[in-house]
C-alpha cells in the first residue's frame, strides 16, 4: 500500500488522542478515527501500524484509513476528527416585491403536465419571469417556508350536498351563540372523550436549572376513563366530570351534575352538544 499520507503525532496531539479514546464519550465515528490515527503514528513514539493490521483491528477499509490519514496531513489533526460539512451559499435573497411575486406563481396552476410546482420549477420560472437574475432552490424553499407555512391546517366542517338537516341545526347552533349572556339562561357547550389511562414504567427526572423535565417514552395501559367537559364561553366557565364509562347512564349523571351542581339556580340551561346515540331525552 502507498504511504503517500504519513501521519507523525507531536506529544500534544497524541495525549488529545488518548484521551479521546480512553474516556469513550466522543461519537463513535472519532473514536474511530483518534485510534486510526494513533495506530498510523510513524513517530518514534508511534506503533506505525500498516494499512493491514489497522484495518484488520478496527474492521474498516483501506479507504477509510486514507481518508483520514489524507485528512491530518492536508488540514490537520482537527480536520481528521471532525468531518467538515460543506460551506455552501446562498445569495441573492429575495427582497419584498420580489418574494410576493414568488408567493403569487407558488399559488397558481402548476404548469401543464406537471401536478404540482416542485423547487426547481419555481426558481427556473421565477428567473425566467425576469425577476431576479439568479437564484437556488434553496432561497426559495426558505421564502415559501416563511411565508407560506404549509404545515399549518385550517379545518371545517364541511356540509353535505343538499343536506337539509344538517344546514337547519347548523343554523339553530349560531342563532343560540347570537343570544345576549343571561345568568338565569347559561348556554354551556358539553363535549366527551375518552382518556387512556398511563402508568410511568420509569420515574421521570424532575426539572432542573436550564433542564426540563424528562420522561422515559415507556408506559404501561391502565385502562380507559370518560371526560365529560361542560364550556360556558360567556362566562369563562369550565368544567370537567369523568366517569368510567360512556353509556347513557353515564351521560345521564353527568347531566344531573351540570344542572344540579354547576346550575342549581339557573331557569333553563341551553345545552350545546353533538348527536352522539347516548345524548338524547331517553339517557333519563
Amino acid at each position: 500500500m502507498n504511504r503517500k499520507y504519513v501521519v507523525q503525532l507531536t506529544e500534544e496531539e497524541r495525549l488529545q488522542l488518548q484521551q479521546i479514546v480512553s474516556t469513550g464519550t466522543a461519537p463513535a465515528r472519532k473514536i474511530r478515527r483518534a485510534q486510526i490515527l494513533l495506530k498510523s503514528d510513524s513517530s518514534a513514539e508511534g506503533p506505525n501500524w500498516s494499512y493491514q493490521a489497522i484495518c484488520a483491528a478496527f474492521g474498516v477499509s483501506a479507504t477509510t484509513v486514507t481518508t483520514v490519514r489524507k485528512a491530518y496531513c492536508r488540514g490537520g489533526l482537527e480536520a481528521a476528527l471532525n468531518r467538515k460539512k460543506p460551506e455552501r451559499e446562498y445569495p441573492h435573497r429575495l427582497d419584498g416585491e420580489a418574494e410576493a411575486h414568488l408567493i403569487a406563481l407558488a399559488c397558481s396552476e402548476p404548469p401543464e403536465g406537471r401536478a404540482r410546482w416542485s423547487l426547481r420549477l419555481l426558481r427556473d420560472r421565477f428567473v425566467e419571469a425576469g425577476y431576479v437574475e439568479q437564484v437556488s432552490h434553496e432561497t426559495i424553499r426558505q421564502v415559501l417556508k416563511k411565508e407560506i407555512k404549509p404545515w399549518l391546517k385550517k379545518r371545517y366542517c364541511i356540509p353535505p350536498q343538499a343536506n337539509a338537516a344538517f344546514v337547519c341545526q347548523m343554523e339553530d347552533v349560531l342563532e343560540v351563540y347570537q343570544r345576549p349572556y343571561d345568568p338565569r339562561r347559561p348556554q354551556v357547550c358539553m363535549d366527551e372523550m375518552p382518556q387512556q389511562l398511563l402508568v410511568e414504567v420509569h420515574q421521570p427526572l424532575p426539572v432542573e436549572p436550564g433542564q426540563a423535565r424528562r420522561e422515559d417514552y415507556e408506559y404501561e395501559r391502565n385502562g380507559v376513563s370518560n371526560i365529560f367537559l361542560f364550556f360556558e364561553p360567556l362566562a369563562g366557565r369550565r368544567h370537567v366530570w369523568v366517569s368510567e364509562h360512556r353509556t347513557k347512564v353515564d351521560w345521564a349523571h353527568a347531566m344531573r351534575y351540570l344542572a344540579d351542581e354547576l346550575y342549581p339556580e339557573a331557569e333553563v340551561i341551553v345545552v350545546v352538544m353533538d348527536n352522539l346515540n347516548t345524548h338524547g331525552p331517553s339517557s333519563f
